[in-house]
């Protein structure tokens, strides 16, 4: 029996055989006699590629969400791109090589050049690269490298890119065991959300050696067993139905209040970023969508959507809702989602950039139509609007003026439209929360966004995998601010939420309860897990 430690990212058990994926295949160098006829078999698997990936995409959203799923609408436009499939023509023509050949050493040549800038942004990009020249040779060799059994396994891999981790979720996979990895990368946070065990971390032991073993993943230690003894294998048997008695416990929950032992009631929202995920809040007995993050539909289309579209799709959240609250976060473009349309220029420090309101109010006509499908969608059901990455009492004054504008155009034209909506703002940079005692004099709710509150206090890109040893969420800097952005919501007399990861960590609940928060949004498979805490404290 081996046992390996690594960090997990959802706590549950799951027992299976292990199957190792290798991710990208060695490729070697062929001559080719007939280049025109290689050339073909490139084209025809371009054309295949993008075909898989429509597909893909489809398939995804039923299981992922739209938001998870557009990674596939993103490799359809890089297989687009001139520069790219130029280059693998060049070579199979020039050079007489295999088209795999040909398509390996092209990504590995561009996402090279991206890799060595100081951008960002731009960086990130290089794996995007990588990830589609993966899957355009896994089609011309027929696959993705492995047989998956249709019984249930747990997939092991030394990493995943996003669009792996997509594809393999909804399948047989009940978990996930990477040598590297990140509680906050792509494959974690769709763990957490599907609810699927998975560890990160878990070292060099992990390896192609182990596949075919018999693996149990403990996602309450962290602890990946392989080979386990039968009394190891007894234990995790055990531990697995004392999870799966607890989730059936959970589900006694529904339809129960969110009311503490001496009866403080709580609100407890989802957190959504696709129709799918507001399905799940339904599911899982939300009270309310806490967080709709709306960037999903600039990220998944190839212009701006108008507002016809987007008025149509925040009236099928609220319908869909019946009554109950939505709070729709203005979108948050900029960082690490940006859209290719927009065409924004190249910035050293994209985090601390032109990102979510900064962009609405350098370019007002992207913000103003948003408004006006919001306020024309406020008449279906009980909407909030949310402005993100706040600093200043100047943004929110601003964004007042132009609230009044939409609904004075809205009013001017006869068109229906909510006269007025509660407006909120995101807490997630320390001037929002030091000047909270301002801010509130202005805004009707506030929202912490926890991750982005820690990022920022802290000095720390939570995308660097190499930081997460630095990465503390529970700092006591980011706690005492949020005390204090508390008291200030409080003695001015408006709610408090906190929608981040913290906000889903049972460990936090009673101090969120001591510090008079009003309203806790989670992600949708965590809603009866932390009303079951509420209910205990």
């Amino acid at each position: 029996m081996l046992k390996l430690q690594g960090k997990s990212v959802y706590r549950d058990v799951c027992i299976g055989r292990l199957v190792y994926y290798g991710g990208q295949r060695d490729i070697g160098r062929r001559a080719v006699e007939d280049r025109e006829a290689e050339l073909l078999r490139f084209e025809k698997a371009l054309l295949g590629a993008k075909c898989q990936l429509r597909d893909l995409y489809q398939d995804s959203v039923k299981v992922v969400g739209e938001a998870n799923a557009a990674i596939f609408q993103v490799q359809e436009l890089l297989l687009d791109e001139k520069e790219y499939g130029d280059c693998v023509r060049d070579r199979i023509l020039q050079e007489g090589v295999n088209a795999e050949y040909a398509v390996r050493t092209t990504g590995d040549e561009m996402a090279g050049k991206i890799g060595a800038v100081e951008d960002t942004y731009i960086r990130e990009r290089a794996q995007d690269i990588l990830d589609v020249t993966g899957r355009l040779i896994n089609v011309l060799a027929g696959g993705i490298g492995i047989d998956l059994p249709e019984e249930p396994f747990i997939l092991a891999a030394e990493d995943l890119l996003p669009s792996e981790t997509v594809q393999f979720f909804g399948g047989s996979v009940i978990g996930f065991a990477l040598r590297k990895g990140s509680t906050h990368s792509h494959t974690a946070i769709l763990a957490r959300s599907m609810g699927v065990p998975a560890l990160m971390k878990l070292g060099e032991a992990l390896g192609p050696e182990c596949d075919g073993k018999l693996a149990v993943i403990d996602g309450f230690s962290g602890v990946l067993y392989l080979e386990p003894d039968e009394a190891a294998l007894s234990a995790m048997e055990e531990k697995k139905r004392e999870s799966d008695r607890h989730k059936a416990q959970l589900r006694e929950l529904m339809g129960k209040e969110n009311i503490t032992r001496d009866g403080k009631t709580v609100k407890l929202f989802a957190n959504a970023g696709s129709l799918a995920d507001v399905e799940a809040a339904c599911a899982n007995d939300a009270g309310g969508i806490g967080l709709f993050r709306s960037e999903i539909l600039y990220l998944e289309s190839d212009e701006e959507p108008d507002e016809e579209k987007q008025y149509s799709f925040y009236r099928q959240i609220l319908e869909r809702m019946d009554g109950k609250e939505v709070v729709i976060r203005t979108f948050d473009i900029g960082a690490d989602k940006r859209v290719s349309w927009l065409k924004q220029e190249r910035e050293e420090n994209p985090a601390l950039g032109l990102r979510a309101i900064r962009l609405g109010l350098e370019r007002p006509s992207l913000l103003r139509t948003q408004l006006r499908a919001l306020y024309r969608a406020g008449v279906c059901g009980k909407l909030r609007i949310m402005y993100p990455m706040i600093t200043s009492v100047k943004e929110v004054l601003e964004l007042r003026q132009l609230e009044q504008q939409v609904k004075g155009e809205l009013a001017k034209e006869g068109i229906p439209h909510a006269e007025s909506l509660p407006t909120g703002i995101m807490i997630e940079t320390p001037a929002a929360a030091l000047l909270s005692d301002l801010l509130a004099k202005e805004v009707d709710f506030f929202s912490v966004g926890t991750n982005d509150l820690a990022q920022y206090t802290l000095a720390l890109d939570r995308q660097n995998g190499s930081l997460e040893r630095f990465d503390d969420p529970d700092h006591r800097a980011v706690l005492r601010l949020l005390e204090l952005v508390s008291r200030n919501a409080h003695a001015a007399g408006i709610g408090i939420c906190v929608c981040g990861e913290l906000a889903a960590d049972t460990d936090f609940t009673a101090e969120f309860l001591r510090m008079g928060i009003d309203e806790i949004s989670v992600s949708p498979g965590m809603i009866l897990e932390v009303r079951q805490r509420i209910r205990e404290l």
